[in-house]
């Protein structure tokens, strides 16, 4: 629509003697000069509308603030729920989804991609990533899959994991700048420390130092390296699972989630001494790996339906085959062995796969 203001013109007519009027004289209005398409205002652009596209959850998810472990968790989705996703991370590991209830930013919150089942790949904008800036000492980019551990050394207990694209907030070092202290929902203090060489981070040496005792003692990497600490190992964390209460299930689909990847531990006779992972395949065939830290091995049980299943699994397995039947649900059993005459901890990460 093109808006024209009206125009007022100020004229006379002249007139000659009475007697001598030889005609009418009459004013001709200039002519209006008619815009060109150029000069037309063009209203404003609006932004995009986002069509969500629907996904059910095939576990039950923590939705977080931000598209990483190490960020506050807004709620929990319980399996075979319906969200709506509304956006992705850069690295394409995370989906944004509507969740006015957790009272997140702007009602979205971020839960892992890899549990949402989807009918087709969601065509959603990508979110994030030209704000984030490694280079400025404050944050950092998880470059692979990686623990977070409660001290800067790989003896320290492990609190979690952390993925691929994952971005996390620096918030110290240790005196030899091979450890980076970061923030973490889940650890003391709302803390957490990552291997430095796992992450993309510029101006580490501005980080302040901190010590095993949690004291900042400066920002300078020293000339000399100090001993490296030695870690504490501290009994796992009761989380009260079961067999009807696993900590973790998976539904597995062909469109949907592929791979089960949980990182827990175990101690006994004190702490946590035992895990529940309930699993479902699709098809007869699941690739299983175990992979084991700690002072002693692990027993660990594979059950059909609370029944047993005659599958093993024991550590340091690699894509080991197992027989499964499609739709039926299968417990795994972790326990913490109890021939040590200390507490024995074990961390152990349990993957299980429908490809190799």
């Amino acid at each position: 629509m093109v808006l024209s203001a009206g125009c007022e013109f100020d004229f006379s007519i002249q007139e000659a003697a009475p007697t001598q009027i030889t005609g009418l004289i009459t004013a001709t209005l200039p002519s209006t000069p008619m815009p060109t398409t150029s000069e037309t205002p063009l209203p404003p652009r609006g932004q995009p509308t986002v069509v969500p596209v629907e996904g059910i959850t095939s576990t039950q998810l923590n939705v977080r603030a931000e598209p990483s472990t190490a960020s506050s968790i807004l709620g929990i989705i319980p399996a075979s729920t319906k969200v709506e996703i509304t956006g992705t991370d850069p690295g394409g590991s995370w989906w944004q989804i509507n969740y006015p209830q957790g009272q997140g930013p702007d009602g979205k919150g971020w839960v892992t991609a890899q549990y949402v089942t989807t009918a087709t790949r969601p065509e959603v904008p990508t979110i994030g990533g030209s704000e984030t800036d490694p280079n400025n000492a404050n944050v950092a980019v998880v470059k692979q899959q990686l623990n977070v551990r409660s001290g800067p050394g790989t003896g320290f207990n492990s609190l979690g994991t952390l993925n691929a694209q994952d971005v996390v907030s620096l918030t110290g070092k240790d005196p030899n700048g091979a450890w980076l202290q970061i923030d973490f929902a889940s650890g003391p203090e709302g803390k957490g420390w990552v291997n430095a060489a796992f992450v993309q981070a510029q101006g580490v040496e501005n980080l302040p130092i901190i010590t095993e005792a949690g004291l900042v003692v400066g920002t300078g990497t020293p000339t000399t390296v100090p001993l490296t600490p030695t870690a504490t190992v501290l009994p796992a964390w009761e989380d009260n699972d079961s067999p009807g209460s696993p900590i973790a299930s998976v539904v597995f689909a062909p469109l949907g989630t592929q791979t089960l990847i949980y990182n827990g531990d175990v101690s006994s006779p004190q702490g946590d001494g035992q895990d529940w992972i309930v699993f479902k395949p699709y098809g007869q065939l699941v690739f299983a790996s175990l992979e084991c830290k700690g002072n002693n091995s692990l027993e660990v049980e594979i059950m059909e339906n609370t029944l047993p299943a005659n599958l093993e699994l024991a550590c340091g397995d690699q894509m080991k085959e197992l027989a499964v039947k499609a739709g039926s649900n299968y417990l795994v059993h972790v326990q913490a062995s109890t021939f040590a005459d200390d507490f024995p901890y074990t961390n152990y990460i349990l993957t299980i796969k429908t490809r190799p």
